[in-house]
């Protein structure tokens, strides 16, 4: 049985729920990957609170579903910063799902280098480091020799990157496009039904789906992160936000919406990878799709996207995903991955 030290930062909507995942697979995850979990180190927005033996997780979940913040827990350690707990408890993988700026990347992004300057693993669910900086974080995970996987940026549950990644051998992607965002997805389709954008977006926020800041979501700009970290793993480029056109759904109106259903077509917010002669382009845009399309019939709480490959033909998936645990699970697959083949389960 191998035993995996992890830090968790991020004890929001996604990190509690990798935590119950945790708990409720625990017999599996020893059963079939011979592996067991400790979490060693968390922070919120308080601070920082280390256990050397590892954290009750149970009754980690109960004190942040009561809505208290770590700085009431025994465990909590005034003025502790990130660097200084990782020096004082035994870890090997951190998992960051802090809330996401995509203006400086942080607090994400100083917390992978902090990890990544000690040695450790990295698994993202926050889009920011990589939407910002993801050729920096290669380069300090390749000196230190450790690996980062981060399915769980890219449409919760959706495991098209390591798909492209592992199984397209010697294919070349040539184009992309899908609908990345399941809040604009629904709003948009709620909308149509006469519901108040308002509205629609409070739903997903009660949720957990939104983003902390529901602005990224309608602005257009998570979809642009997931496009960037889509970019930079399955074409051969390597981009940031500042290399992608971007308009959200913030002023689509009903009678827009009306007029899309009258010609037989469906508005969705799609981002787009096309190569254009040697040169890749990058949007993300309000889109009319034709309704019996794939991407048109990708309805309410779904994700979506199809891949052009010169010998793999053309490939869509799509993923349901009306709360956060698909995402967990993706950050529990890729410490699995990390933890049973080290840097090498970057695939």
């Amino acid at each position: 049985m191998k035993r995996v030290g992890l830090a968790l930062v991020g004890l929001g909507n996604v990190g509690r729920r990798f935590l119950r995942l945790l708990i409720e697979h625990d017999d599996t995850l020893r059963e079939k990957y011979g592996l067991t979990f400790s979490v060693h180190c968390v922070v919120d927005s308080s601070g920082v609170a280390v256990s050397d033996d590892g954290f009750d997780l149970a009754h980690l979940l109960k004190h942040k579903g009561c809505g208290l913040k770590l700085r009431k827990l025994r465990e909590f350690d005034e003025g502790l910063t990130l660097a200084v707990a990782l020096d004082s408890v035994q870890c090997e993988i951190l998992l960051e799902a802090s809330p996401v700026d995509l203006n400086t990347g942080n607090p994400g992004l100083s917390n992978c280098r902090t990890a990544l300057d000690h040695g450790l693993h990295l698994v993202l669910a926050n889009k920011a480091p990589l939407a910002l900086a993801q050729a920096e974080l290669d380069r300090l995970a390749a000196d230190v020799d450790v690996g980062i996987l981060y399915s769980a940026t890219f449409c919760g549950g959706l495991p098209v990157l390591n798909i492209v990644r592992r199984d397209m051998v010697c294919g070349k992607i040539l184009g992309f496009r899908g609908i990345f965002n399941s809040t604009t997805n629904f709003i948009l389709e709620e909308m149509l039904k006469g519901r108040s954008y308002a509205d629609a977006l409070s739903e997903t926020q009660e949720r957990g789906i939104a983003e902390a800041d529901p602005s990224i979501d309608v602005g257009g700009w998570d979809t642009a992160a997931k496009l960037v970290i889509a970019a930079n793993s399955i074409v051969d480029a390597m981009i940031t936000l500042a290399d992608v056109r971007v308009s959200g759904i913030e002023d689509v109106q009903l009678d827009w919406l009306e007029q899309c259903r009258r010609e037989g077509s469906v508005l969705k917010l799609v981002a787009t990878a096309e190569r254009i002669d040697t040169e890749w382009r990058f949007q993300v845009e309000p889109t009319p799709m034709p309704v019996a399309s794939f991407l048109g019939s990708c309805s309410g709480w779904e994700m979506a996207i199809e891949i052009q490959s010169d010998i793999y033909g053309k490939s869509f998936h799509k993923l349901w995903e009306r709360e956060p645990v698909p995402t967990a699970a993706s950050m529990l697959r890729d410490a699995v991955h990390l933890a049973t083949m080290g840097r090498q389960g970057s695939l």
